[in-house]
């Protein structure tokens, strides 16, 4: 039996989101540049998106760019910008054929012009397709976003658009990158560490959460139904008791 047979297509996790780590350290063990080890990334990134709209995932999100990676050398930087987008476009065609649409979250005005406004084509490009849902996480930050969130809730609370009394978790909801997007319910992290590193803090609340140590470039189809079989075998309570969830 193969590992998707094990998978209970009744019991799918709606949104998965990935922490891809350990690209560098992957090159650095093969003693190749780490730009190398995000080359090899992006071939996972291609794997675990073709698998995810296989099985029926509806959203997949990947971070693959976070505000705290612009402190990264200037060299590193620009090469990832530039194989993002290089990728992203040789991949349209795909993920148009695979029904996929993409879109991004974050501060993308940080981005260079020419990344954004490439990337904003290939989302256009696949905006009819009515499949998986593909999500980059793009000079994203957790904080950033939810800092915003609170900026643009005080605004509406300072020109009486909103009563404060009135606030609630949907009020941030809908001011979040994500008001669209549902919660992830599986939060994937590659690479060994065992951190959320400033991803989707507000929204795996209640995420249930899988680490490994294999680096993102080894990380396979069979590693991601194992994320998913393990995920099917917990049970998910948020709050209440096993026999409330039974009844």
């Amino acid at each position: 039996m193969s590992l998707i047979e094990e998978i209970d297509i009744n019991r799918l996790p709606k949104h998965v989101a990935v922490i891809m780590d350990g690209n560098g350290r992957w090159a650095k063990k093969r003693n190749l540049c780490r730009s190398q080890g995000h080359v090899e990334g992006v071939n996972t990134v291609r794997k675990i998106t073709e698998i995810a709209s296989e099985i029926g995932i509806s959203y997949l999100t990947l971070y693959a760019f976070s505000t705290e990676n612009w402190n990264r050398p200037k060299e590193e930087v620009d090469a990832l910008m530039n194989l993002i987008v290089i990728a992203i476009e040789r991949e349209t065609p795909d993920l148009i054929k695979n029904n996929v649409s993409l879109s991004m979250i974050g501060d993308t005005n940080r981005m260079p012009d020419f990344a954004r406004e490439r990337l904003q084509k290939c989302i256009q490009d696949t905006s009819h397709c009515t499949g998986l849902k593909l999500i980059l996480a793009l000079s994203y930050s957790s904080r950033w976003e939810i800092v915003n969130a609170i900026k643009k809730i005080a605004i509406n609370a300072v020109n009486n658009n909103i009563d404060i009394n009135s606030i609630d978790e949907s009020s941030v909801d809908a001011m979040l990158t994500t008001n669209n997007i549902p919660d992830p319910d599986l939060l994937i992290r590659t690479g060994g560490d065992v951190r959320v590193s400033n991803f989707l803090l507000w929204q795996i609340a209640y995420s249930e959460l899988y680490f490994t140590h294999k680096f993102w470039p080894d990380f396979s189809k069979d590693d991601f139904c194992e994320a998913i079989i393990d995920f099917q075998s917990r049970e998910r309570r948020f709050g209440k008791t096993s026999e409330q969830i039974i009844i």
